[in-house]
């Protein structure tokens, strides 16, 4: 299939032909919620923990006598007193869910596809700056019409264009290898380079 390549003044400048297998597949929404899910999932921590009666700092002495003073009860440490162990206490845990490598590259190719078919995916033929200059960015930006939450694929992100990035809260610069299924979802328009979807190609082949 063809895509239109445009230029930095956002005016045609040819056709890219690129995979169908990529840039035409068909969306399947729970295969990329599934792998979405599972990328954020593996970012969580999971670090609460709660101590047990065991694990408490307090002595495990008999508090009184067995009988004569009420109720029969051994060490202070139990879960019924006040600074007492928890009865199921909570334990770090991992929250990885397992998605294979076919999983995750269709999941991805189901995603670009879709913007493509959305018109939320630009082909620029290179995009970079001369200096870190965050207004030269926004200037750029603005002439592309891409939206409140653009993101920007090169082949390798240089340091100008990250920094002239850094400053924008909605604008992020990402290279082909720190691509992700949630900064593709949650962009309203993805602008990319010619070069990157060369790369991206090979990528998920």
């Amino acid at each position: 299939m063809e895509i239109a390549i445009h230029n930095a003044e956002n005016k045609a400048a040819g056709q890219l032909s690129v995979s169908d297998a990529i840039f035409g597949r068909e969306f399947s929404e729970d295969l990329v919620h599934q792998v979405v899910v599972a990328y954020r999932n593996a970012g969580r921590s999971g670090t609460k923990a709660q101590k047990t009666r065991s694990e408490v700092n307090g002595t495990t002495k008999k508090s009184k006598k067995q009988k004569g003073g009420g109720a029969r009860h051994g060490a202070l440490t139990a879960p019924i007193f006040v600074g007492g162990g928890v009865t199921f206490a909570a334990k770090p845990r991992s929250f990885a869910q397992k998605v294979n490598r076919k999983m995750y590259r269709a999941a991805m190719a189901a995603i670009l596809s879709e913007l493509n078919r959305q018109g939320r995916l630009k082909v620029v033929d290179a995009f970079d700056l001369d200096a870190p200059k965050t207004s030269g960015l926004v200037a750029k930006l603005k002439g592309l019409e891409l939206g409140r939450r653009p993101l920007i694929v090169t082949e390798d992100a240089s340091e100008h264009l990250y920094l002239s990035a850094r400053n924008l809260p909605y604008v992020e610069v990402r290279d082909v290898q720190g691509l992700d299924p949630v900064s593709l979802v949650g962009a309203d328009s993805v602008l990319i380079t010619q070069d990157a979807v060369k790369k991206i190609e090979e990528w998920l082949a």
